[in-house]
């Protein structure tokens, strides 16, 4: 099992990094336009149509387990360096660090006492921006 989930999480990993890049975009137009000009040499067919149809189906397909998983990863990772910053900061409250085990209610009253903090702050932000 770990060794599929690695191999797994390599591949996603440079797919995600190889079809991110220029080159991949430029590849897929060209595809796009061969496909295209083509058109009147099939006759602009069904069977020319199903083929890009098909293609970018089972492409898109495949993309979507790779981004997700890809960003999986990417979140917890962020999600443990912002707990370890939490974690660090003696100032900080300690219930943020597993805020996405908390409930909807817990959620929204934690969301609502943020929201307050930023209004006592924004007058004193704004004053201090006139001034400069």
């Amino acid at each position: 099992m770990d060794r599929s989930r690695h191999w797994f999480t390599r591949f996603a990993q440079w797919v995600a990094h190889a079809t991110g890049r220029p080159i991949a975009f430029g590849i897929a137009a060209g595809a796009i336009i061969v496909w295209g000009l083509t058109g009147p040499i099939f006759g602009f067919g069904d069977t020319w149509q199903l083929v890009i149809n098909t293609a970018t189906t089972i492409i898109t397909f495949l993309m979507v387990f790779v981004i997700q998983n890809t960003q999986n990863r990417d979140t917890v990772a962020m999600q443990i360096k912002l707990d370890e910053l939490i974690r660090v900061n003696k100032s900080a409250r300690n219930t943020l660090l597993d805020l996405e085990e908390l409930d909807d209610r817990t959620l929204e009253a934690i969301r609502r006492d943020y929201e307050k903090l930023a209004r006592q702050v924004r007058p004193k932000t704004s004053k201090k921006r006139e001034r400069a």
